[in-house]
């Protein structure tokens, strides 16, 4: 776990997102544990209450669960979530400005999906 913080947001924003990356890729997979919120405060060097708040959020998602006197999990489903949203957040973010930007330049369906495949060869 090699986590780098920095002053754009909120640390327990940016550690949900690290665990929400593990999650994604596989580091943390389903029905599997993750890290305590003590050992992830002293692997990390931050407050306890800033880890809590991180896997709130996580929970509050629908990615991880807590068992009682157990611990926290990854849920069933969490990758598939997580790609999802990470797909609409592509459209909104990447596609739907590209998109307009063609319109404006007057680009038609075949320069838009020439200038993908070119910029895919790269």
């Amino acid at each position: 776990m090699n986590y780098t913080f920095n002053d754009d947001s909120p640390i327990f924003q940016q550690l949900a997102k690290a665990l929400e990356d593990d999650i994604f890729l596989c580091t943390y997979k389903e029905g599997s544990a993750i890290p305590s919120t003590t050992e992830l405060s002293v692997a990390l060097h931050i407050n306890p209450a800033t880890v809590l708040k991180a896997m709130n959020l996580l929970l509050d998602e629908g990615l991880i669960e807590k068992k009682r006197g157990i611990g926290m999990f990854v849920k069933e489903g969490a990758v598939e979530r997580i790609k999802d949203r990470r797909k609409s957040l592509f459209q909104s973010k990447f596609l739907t400005p590209m998109l307009q930007e063609a319109k404006r330049l007057g680009m038609d369906r075949e320069e838009i999906i020439s200038a993908i495949m070119m910029e895919e060869e790269k």
